[in-house]
């Protein structure tokens, strides 16, 4: 009868370590932090290697009170010459700037996802764009972005990527590679689209769409306006070509009150200093 206990007491004390460690496991799994894990399939690129690249960001997403407010910055050449080329050294502060004081940089899927549902992964967010796809984003920009671990959108005129001071279309997939940035659609030709028939308008939204679906193995969901500008033809065009936001120029930090077609963004301008780049970024949200 004792040996009979004995085995029964065993059994017992067993069974209770196997639930009590089937318990702790399960509170740990509930109270580990979310992540998600963004694939960019490239299925043209040069390599099977490099086919794939896996980028693995914290997504403890929180829901604000009040909306959103998204500060879209908006670059286009990194070098000198003129109003839209803003110098290295000052998009290399401008970077330690944000990276310094904490800022989450999104991805087009961040943005989107944000906008929509008033959710972000931390307070202080900032979306880097940079237009016309100069090449001179590969040279300078990239290693800029690489050394401080952030990300940029970089909107493509697909109608120009043959041309030498335009990203081709290699150099493109070479960039995504990184993880650092994405692609989204700035038209084929960058043509004025409100001086632009309807069916005309069609064409450069949806063939740029389609260009940049087909050559970069994605779902394109970002539209940037030629100069900004767009019509209320344009804003219907873009929503029904399956873009689900587009950019402007007009100066201010976006919300989604400016509706979904027609959001604001900074334009950073050469010679602006630390302290006139860090006001426009600091915006509170809660």
């Amino acid at each position: 009868m004792r040996h009979n206990w004995k085995i029964w007491g065993g059994s017992l004390l067993l069974i209770a370590l196997i639930g009590g460690a089937v318990a702790w496991r399960q509170a740990v799994t509930r109270t580990a932090p979310a992540t998600t894990t963004e694939t960019t399939r490239g299925t043209h690129a040069a390599t099977a290697s490099s086919a794939t690249v896996t980028r693995t960001r914290a997504t403890t997403w929180q829901t604000l009170k009040h909306p959103l407010k998204l500060p879209i910055l908006m670059y286009h050449s990194i070098s000198h010459g003129n109003q839209l080329r803003v110098p290295a050294a000052q998009f290399r502060r401008e970077m330690v700037y944000l990276k310094r004081h904490h800022y989450r940089t999104l991805t087009t899927q961040e943005a989107i996802r944000a906008l929509t549902t008033n959710t972000v992964p931390q307070k202080k967010v900032v979306w880097i764009t940079l237009d016309d796809a100069y090449r001179d984003n590969l040279t300078r920009a990239l290693p800029i972005l690489k050394e401080t671990h952030l990300h940029a959108t970089i909107n493509v005129i697909t109608g120009f990527t043959h041309k030498a001071n335009h990203l081709s279309l290699a150099e493109m997939r070479a960039m995504r590679r990184t993880g650092t940035v994405d692609f989204a659609s700035h038209t084929v030709q960058h043509l004025d689209l409100n001086a632009l028939t309807a069916a005309q308008q069609r064409q450069e939204l949806v063939a740029s769409k389609r260009w940049l679906d087909h050559h970069l193995d994605q779902n394109t969901r970002l539209l940037c306006y030629p100069a900004g500008r767009a019509n209320a033809t344009t804003r219907k065009l873009a929503k029904a070509a399956g873009y689900q936001l587009a950019l402007t120029t007009q100066e201010g930090v976006a919300q989604l009150k400016q509706g979904r077609y027609n959001l604001a963004r900074l334009r950073i301008t050469p010679g602006m200093t630390t302290a006139t780049f860090a006001a426009l970024v600091n915006v509170t949200n809660s």
